[in-house]
């Protein structure tokens, strides 16, 4: 039933009142145009770089003049006519160009489109800003030259940050005295304890006359480094055991009981809410993807992680930092890693443990890492404060585990990675490494085809030599060998053959 109301002697409809005002008001126009990636440098008919739409008894020619609505509002473009002014919706852009779509319409810079109509639309591949009689505006029209050829010459650049987040970041983060003096005032009480006093004798230390310039300097980058760290406490959330398989299945093909095991040493947080006692060492042979296994823990987690490579130290003063007391002192590696981290929470990855040889005053750098690892706290000479390490998950890996001192091999849980079956190496190339590597080099599938039998060739020859590694290398030789022949002899593809593989690959 009609919804009415009556005024006086009058009776209203006000259904058709709305409708009729409807009618009078002029729709907004809405643009819902479809964004695509280019990467070509031409602009011409066939290679439109924006695609409008064809209005219905209006069909645009060659050249249309207007101007672009707010694109902020995902409006259209404003053109003129004889009966006054209309709209027509973009119906698609090369990503490159909306930057300047968007200027364009902020400004209301007039502009001529060149196209030429299709099925899709009218497609726009040149434009030039003119003024309001008609005519070619010269300087405004040769900076838009100059910015279309350079968008066509060009990509865009990835940034995960907006540059509004970039300065925000930068903004809030404590370097000067005057902020990190303010920030203890208001907030010191999130800090740790030990780490607020620390925090306050080495402000107080700073503002002192009593010490030198590299004294003052050092106190003031540890006081930073410290204060930007989040201290989070050791309360971690449940993690979901079905999630935690299919990340580690997403980052490895095989390996069923390790990541099993890793699984059943993790799930204990579901119950105490705090890591494990004891962190993971994953021994096995070169190329088994250790480290990837060790990253996966890192996104099962959810936390940062910092990696180290004990075989490139050899003195045990780069992971436990120098004293300040020298003009040339800084943190250690263990401490700076904290520090990229912003937090105190996060998964410390030790690779190549097996490879830490003592240095030239017999002390084994890796036994610097005992009281990272005992979870009882962490000092840095550089730093001179206990880091608590009730969240920091450390997980090793090593090749030989009989090179790791016991002391070093009693604060793991320790997890063998054997070798991948031949069955497994013939599986990993044909899904994972071979698919990897076409597609890294711009190739299609078919471009490259390796047939069970050559595979079989190709896992015989590396047979002796431990993980995938030399597999996923001569992946790339044969792709690289059958881009080089598509290239110079004009093959639509190549289809490798037992005897094509032995002669490739020797």
């Amino acid at each position: 039933m009609a919804e009415i109301q009556s005024r006086g002697s009058q009776v209203f409809d006000l259904n058709s009142l709305r409708k009729e005002k409807q009618k009078k008001q002029p729709e907004e126009p809405v643009c819902t145009y479809l964004i695509t990636d280019e990467d070509t440098d031409l602009a011409d008919a066939d290679h439109p770089f924006m695609v409008l739409n064809q209005p219905k008894g209006r069909q645009f020619v060659h050249h249309v003049n207007g101007s672009f609505m707010n694109p902020s509002r995902r409006t259209s473009f404003e053109y003129k006519t004889d009966s006054g002014r209309e709209y027509t919706d973009v119906l698609r852009i090369d990503r490159r160009f909306i930057q300047l779509l968007k200027w364009l319409g902020e400004n209301q810079v007039p502009v001529r489109l060149s196209g030429s109509p299709s099925k899709e639309g009218f497609g726009i591949y040149k434009m030039h800003a003119v003024n309001y009689s008609g005519k070619i505006s010269e300087s405004t029209d040769a900076f838009l030259q100059l910015t279309i050829s350079r968008i066509l010459n060009g990509r865009l650049q990835e940034d995960p940050d907006s540059e509004e987040e970039a300065e925000e970041k930068e903004e809030v983060r404590l370097t000067d005295i005057s902020s990190m003096t303010d920030f203890l005032a208001c907030a010191g009480g999130i800090l740790p304890v030990n780490i607020r006093k620390w925090a306050q004798r080495n402000l107080m230390l700073i503002r002192t006359n009593t010490i030198s310039q590299d004294e003052r300097r050092h106190a003031q980058r540890a006081l930073s480094m410290m204060l930007n760290i989040q201290w989070k406490g050791s309360y971690f959330a449940s993690i979901d055991p079905v999630r935690a398989r299919q990340i580690l299945d997403e980052e490895l093909y095989g390996l069923e009981g390790v990541k099993q095991r890793i699984i059943e040493t993790i799930i204990q947080i579901n119950r105490t809410h705090t890591l494990p006692a004891y962190g993971l060492l994953l021994a096995g042979p070169a190329g088994v993807g250790k480290s990837q296994l060790a990253y996966a823990v890192a996104r099962i987690l959810k936390l940062p992680w910092a990696a180290l490579d004990m075989s490139a130290i050899t003195d045990p003063e780069a992971l436990t930092g120098s004293p300040r007391v020298y003009a040339n002192a800084k943190p250690g590696l263990i401490m700076e890693a904290f520090s990229r981290a912003g937090s105190d929470n996060l998964v410390f990855i030790i690779n190549e443990l097996d490879k830490a040889d003592q240095g030239d005053n017999s002390a084994n750098p890796a036994d610097a890492l005992l009281t990272l690892l005992d979870n009882l706290g962490y000092t840095d000479n550089y730093i001179e404060c206990m880091i608590p390490t009730g969240g920091v998950y450390p997980i090793a890996t090593a090749n030989d585990k009989s090179r790791i001192s016991a002391p070093l091999m009693s604060r793991f849980a320790v997890i063998d990675i054997p070798d991948y079956t031949p069955e497994e190496k013939k599986y990993i190339f044909s899904k994972f490494s071979l698919p990897k590597i076409i597609k890294r080099m711009g190739m299609r599938p078919e471009e490259c085809v390796i047939p069970d039998e050559a595979v079989d060739v190709i896992v015989q020859k590396y047979a002796a030599l431990p993980g995938c590694r030399d597999l996923e290398q001569a992946a790339e030789h044969l792709a690289a060998n059958a881009l080089y022949r598509i290239e110079t002899e004009h093959l639509d593809g190549v289809t490798f053959t037992p005897e094509m593989i032995r002669q490739i690959l020797g």
